[in-house]
């Protein structure tokens, strides 16, 4: 190593060990970002920690709460206000001047009590900050209501006369509650290195269906970030997510058919979200987020929230226009866009004629079943063409033999291009017809318009029908007679194709032509009626479909008009996939043929 090099690294160590010292932060910057982690921290926990100890946090007495940061308002009396319009009654405690009761005006739990979207004590709400060295949760503090109305409550947190923390409360028509938070003077109390301040919500959801199981399947909490995207926690276990690489417009806290959604103009950053299966009855999950808000730390401060609370009926949350359907599942990929673009439309049309759910169910069925009528018919012939061509199959795998199956392949596939079939014809217009069957799966047990609403024996087509109930057997304790109707069908019409097809199904595929219906009785048990009634209507137009066309197909024509394809030149032009077909059949055929030489 020559001197140049030398010189070159004792260069770079001195720069380096110079900027480790220039740059190293303060003991402010240390002691501010420190009160940051412990108010995270904390809200995590749902604890306020103490600059000691948790015992420093209970005095004995009112006269050593006086002397914290706004000591007196730790012994103040609850106050409660209510906002009322057409759609909502909101309480307000000025315990933590937090939403304490969001009753939904027409809504009934499904035990019929009241319908409240957020209950009592199980929402908390409030700012975490550090106030001349005290950690400060505002969910624990009473405010002062300073004036209220029936749509309007203003209400201050006061540590003096020119330092306050101001919620004002705005109740309009619809479904929003506006808050606009003012902190004045705040930042005099806090370290002028600080620059965030915390949110902290949380929620524990009570139960609103009747079944608990499927309510809590389909709640979770969902949000979007700066760029559009809507994400969500998991819905079937507990979950975790950590959101420090980018900004978040609102957090929805999603329950089954209902909603709470927090939007703020100023973005959430840092945000930490956390869902909790519930284990007790009666309680659905359990909610909780965390975030930061942009702090001056040299002027007052300026927050704009809205909360939405409302049911999850499509066409109210899009048009509140800030993206709020996309957390109803419509299902993914082209189920989430035919529910979209075509089943939502049709169903808002129907609905404005004001006819029962089941009518309107019945109706989608049929137009759905006329709409794939030409593929159905198209699948049908196509194997009815199959059908015909069974004996002349039998009589190609009788000659050539099993031994040999590449040939038997190429003899098979020279049949269907003489005759003109397609050996997938009858399959093809099937899968097509699939995506539509599968979005009508996730469309019916989101649907909030099915909610409370009856037909014929269903009382509710949001959840299950039990005519018929018993204590609990291998976690069924009930037996859906529109699933038990669907079911039936569902093998009557396997029997028919069985009993009319002469294309030799092997004993395997008929057994299991009836063990599949029977399997979709036990998932579908606990299902909603309105989902088993669309499948139910589905299997019984299925059945009649197959039965007319059936009739109006002779066999014996297809067979004649077969025959003639063959002297038909016309016919005998491939495919672009039967060439490919036999282009792999031979190239298959020529590697075994080298194997065995």
């Amino acid at each position: 190593m020559d001197r140049n090099n030398i010189i070159g690294l004792v260069l770079i160590f001195i720069i380096f060990a110079g900027s480790f010292y220039w740059m190293k932060p303060s003991d402010a910057e240390i002691k501010a970002e420190q009160a940051r982690q412990d108010s995270i921290a904390a809200a995590k926990k749902g604890t306020v920690v103490t600059k000691d100890s948790a015992n420093a946090m209970v005095p004995t007495d009112s006269a050593a709460w006086t002397q914290k940061p706004f000591g007196e308002a730790m012994v103040a009396q609850e106050e409660i206000i209510t906002l009322e319009n057409d759609i909502l009654k909101i309480d307000l405690t000025s315990k933590g001047a937090k939403v304490k009761n969001v009753l939904l005006k027409g809504e009934k739990n499904f035990d019929g009590s009241p319908l409240n979207i957020i209950e009592g004590d199980n929402n908390k709400f409030g700012f975490i900050f550090k106030a001349n060295g005290e950690n400060v949760h505002t969910n624990d503090l009473v405010f002062t209501v300073v004036n209220k109305s029936p749509n309007t409550a203003t209400l201050r947190l006061s540590y003096k006369q020119d330092q306050y923390l101001e919620y004002v409360y705005t109740l309009s028509e619809g479904h929003n509650l506006a808050v606009n938070v003012n902190a004045v003077g705040i930042q005099n109390l806090m370290d002028v290195q600080q620059k965030s301040i915390i949110l902290d919500w949380e929620t524990t959801l009570l139960q609103k269906e009747q079944n608990i199981k499927s309510e809590r399947e389909k709640s979770t909490i969902f949000f979007k970030d700066a760029d559009g995207d809507i994400d969500h926690l998991s819905e079937a276990s507990d979950d975790e997510e950590k959101i420090d690489d980018n900004k978040l417009e609102w957090i929805a806290f999603k329950q089954h058919f209902f909603s709470s959604i927090f939007s703020s103009k100023q973005p959430f950053e840092n945000t930490n979200l956390i869902t909790k299966v519930a284990t007790q009855d009666g309680v659905v999950k359990t909610y909780k987020a965390t975030a930061e808000l942009a702090f001056n730390s040299q002027a007052n401060n300026h927050y704009e929230f809205n909360y939405f609370f409302g049911p999850n009926k499509y066409k109210t949350l899009k048009a509140e226009d800030k993206a709020y359907e996309k957390i109803i599942n419509m299902g993914w990929g082209p189920m989430g866009w035919i529910n979209r673009f075509i089943t939502v439309p049709i169903f808002d049309w129907l609905d404005g004629y004001n006819l029962s759910y089941g009518i309107v169910i019945l109706i989608l069925t049929i137009l759905l079943k006329g709409a794939m009528f030409p593929l159905t018919r198209k699948s049908y012939i196509s194997m009815a063409k199959m059908r015909v061509l069974k004996p002349q199959l039998d009589e190609i795998k009788e000659k050539v033999g099993e031994d040999n199956p590449m040939l038997l392949q190429q003899e098979q596939m020279k049949l269907y291009k003489q005759v003109g079939v397609n050996p997938l014809g009858g399959c093809l217009p099937l899968l097509l017809q699939m995506p539509f069957t599968l979005a009508f799966f996730f469309f019916f047990p989101n649907l909030y318009e099915l909610r409370g609403e009856s037909f014929l024996w269903m009382k509710d087509l949001s959840t299950y029908d039990a005519p018929i109930t018993f204590p609990s057997f291998l976690g069924i304790n009930h037996i859906s007679l529109m699933c038990v109707l669907m079911t039936l069908v569902t093998l009557l019409t396997t029997w028919y194709n069985n009993a009319t097809s002469s294309s030799g199904v092997n004993n395997q595929m008929k057994y299991l032509g009836y063990i599949m219906p029977l399997l979709f009785f036990f998932m579908l048990n606990n299902f909603p009626s309105g989902l088993n009634y669309y499948y139910f209507l589905g299997a019984v137009f299925t059945f009649l479909t197959q039965f007319i066309i059936r009739q109006t197909i002779n066999d014996e024509k297809i067979l004649a008009q077969l025959e003639e394809n063959k002297k038909n030149p016309k016919v005998q032009k491939k495919s672009s996939f039967q060439a490919r077909l036999e282009e792999m059949m031979r190239q298959q055929q020529a590697a075994q043929q080298n194997k065995k030489q």
